[in-house]
């Protein structure tokens, strides 16, 4: 199931399909990762669908490794199908003990993760976003991770990822032949009995020893090397291992809180907006009141102008009926 239909599960047509929108989501660059939530999360409320809208606005930004593996799964389903199926059989092959077709997929195995880890790094490099070197080692960590464990197969062809999948300490052992016996010592020739042991012990210095059990001796010796530099790998690989889940757990962390902190900024930058808005229409509401108070005020003087003009016109004349009356008595 590497990718889905896009138009399954369209209703009627109106409501918006989820699925498909959640697959664009985490094939979105990751820095551009909280807007398109938000985007596609009003869209889908707009339309009516709650239930979807939450399930976006739930989702998490993945890291740049774990978007590179969703790109991959998503963007080539067939590529990402055989994989699937080459996983499966060295699972199969690894419980059956099949030696021969276990050494025949293990030598494809290798090469298939290496092809497909680049094939994510130009998927990453056409979408706009360069891979890091320690990126790309997550990407054919979380393929090994695929190849051995059927519940990470599902969570990658998904195309869902948030963070990187760890694999095993190391790939089904018996992924690997075991080293070569030669015929004779499987056939029991040569082999040392206790009587033969004491012998060697007794030998006098100078005298060589038979051919087959130096032989034997030496190859025993590469053994315990191989299996003690084995373990020695396993050990380191496990440390390692350990302190990637933690870095995991610690960047899951940083990503929520991250996004957190972004979506408390884009809030606020909303409310520092809004609140601007209302900043300049009071202060255009105030200029226009200015104006209406200078133009009052001028009003006010020129009435008061014309006011004192006539109580002037009203006083002489006043006068001026007084003097008359006055002369018309006498």
């Amino acid at each position: 199931m590497p990718r889905r239909d896009k138009g399954a599960g369209r209703g009627s047509g109106q409501e918006p399909d989820i699925e498909a929108l959640l697959d664009d989501l985490y094939t979105t660059r990751p820095p551009d990762f909280v807007a398109r939530r938000a985007e596609l999360a009003a869209a889908a409320k707009d339309a009516g669908d709650a239930d979807g809208a939450r399930r976006l606005t739930a989702a998490r930004r993945p890291t740049l490794s774990a978007w590179a593996a969703n790109l991959l799964a998503l963007s080539r389903p067939d590529e990402c199908r055989q994989f699937l199926d080459l996983g499966q059989a060295l699972r199969e092959a690894h419980q059956r003990l099949d030696r021969a077709q276990l050494k025949e997929l293990s030598g494809q195995q290798w090469g298939v993760i290496a092809a497909m880890s680049v094939q994510a790094r130009s998927l990453a490099g056409e979408a706009g976003h360069q891979l890091s070197d320690a990126a790309q080692r997550e990407v054919e960590a979380t393929l090994r991770a695929v190849l051995a464990d059927p519940d990470a197969a599902d969570r990658w062809a998904a195309g869902r990822l948030q963070s990187p999948l760890t694999p095993p300490s190391s790939l089904p052992a018996s992924s690997l032949p075991p080293p070569a016996v030669p015929a004779a010592a499987a056939a029991g020739e040569g082999t040392t009995t206790p009587g033969a042991s004491a012998d060697r012990a007794t030998r006098r210095p100078g005298t060589k020893a038979p051919a087959v059990t130096t032989h034997r001796d030496d190859l025993a010796e590469r053994r315990r090397a191989k299996e003690e530099r084995l373990a020695r790998a396993r050990a380191k690989a496990d440390t390692a291992d350990q302190r990637l889940r933690s870095q995991v757990k610690e960047l899951a962390t940083a990503e929520t809180a991250l996004d957190r902190a972004r979506t408390r900024r884009d809030r606020g930058r909303e409310r520092a907006e809004a609140a601007e808005q209302r900043l300049r229409k009071a202060h255009e509401d105030l200029d226009r009141a200015d104006r209406a108070l200078e133009e009052a005020e001028e009003r006010h003087r020129a009435a008061a102008d014309e006011h004192s003009r006539a109580e002037r016109a009203a006083r002489d004349a006043a006068r001026e009926v007084q003097h008359l009356d006055g002369r018309r008595g006498r």
